[in-house]
C-alpha cells in the first residue's frame, strides 16, 4: 500500500446498481506536506472484453446495443457498437469472456488470448478490463446470440469486415474505447 495515501472517511453515497463512495483522505505531497482530498469512486466491479477475428474472411464480430449514458451524453440514439463485454461475476476474466462470448455473440470459442487490462476511467471508475481475442469461424456458431433476456439485454450481433470497422473508428461510427483498442490491438498485430 501506499504510505503516502491515509483513507479518513469512505462513505457510501449508493448503493442502488453498483457502488458509488465519497473517499475522504490526506495526501503526502512531494515537499512533505499534507494536504486533504475528497474524491467520488464509482465500484462496478472488474470486466473482460474480447475482439473475435477471422484471418481468413477479414472480419471480426462486434455487437451493437443501447446505452443510456451515451444517450444522455450526445448519441442522440443512444445506440452503442462494441466489442463483446461484461462483467465478472464470481469467475475468473477468462471463464467470464467465454460466457459472455457465447451469450452476446452465439459463437463458443475455443482459444482466447488476454491481450493486456487497463482501468478504462481511472478518475472516477475502480473497474480494470481484461482485453481478449480469439480466432473465430463460422462453424464456432452455436446460437443467434442477443445477450440473456432476464438481463435485459438486446444485443444485435454485427459480423463486419475488419477495414470497414476500422474506417467506423475515423467516422464516428465507433466512438467505444474498449472496441477501438481492440480493433487497433488487431491491427497493430495483423490479426486480420
Amino acid at each position: 500500500m501506499n504510505d503516502k495515501i491515509r483513507i479518513l472517511q469512505n462513505e457510501v453515497l449508493s448503493a442502488n446498481w453498483y457502488t458509488l463512495r465519497k473517499i475522504t483522505y490526506e495526501y503526502q505531497k512531494p515537499d512533505g506536506s499534507l494536504e486533504k482530498q475528497s474524491r467520488e469512486a464509482y465500484d462496478r466491479g472488474n470486466g473482460a472484453t474480447i475482439l473475435l477475428y477471422n484471418k481468413e474472411a477479414g472480419t471480426v464480430i462486434l455487437t451493437r446495443q443501447f446505452r443510456m449514458p451515451t444517450f444522455l451524453n450526445g448519441n442522440e440514439t443512444g445506440m452503442l457498437i462494441e466489442a463483446c463485454a461484461g462483467l465478472l461475476d464470481k469467475d475468473n476474466p477468462e471463464d467470464c469472456i467465454r460466457r459472455e462470448t457465447e451469450e452476446e455473440t452465439g459463437y463458443k470459442v475455443s482459444e482466447v488470448r488476454k491481450v493486456f487490462e487497463a482501468y478504462m476511467s481511472p478518475g472516477s471508475v475502480t473497474e480494470i478490463l481484461y482485453f481478449f481475442v480469439a480466432a473465430y469461424t463460422k462453424a464456432m456458431k452455436v446460437n443467434e446470440g442477443g445477450g440473456i433476456e432476464h438481463e435485459q439485454e438486446n444485443i444485435e450481433v454485427l459480423e463486419l469486415p475488419f477495414t470497414k470497422a476500422l474506417e467506423m473508428i475515423t467516422t464516428g461510427e465507433i466512438k467505444d474505447a474498449k472496441t477501438i483498442m481492440l480493433l487497433q490491438y488487431a491491427q497493430i498485430q495483423s490479426l486480420v
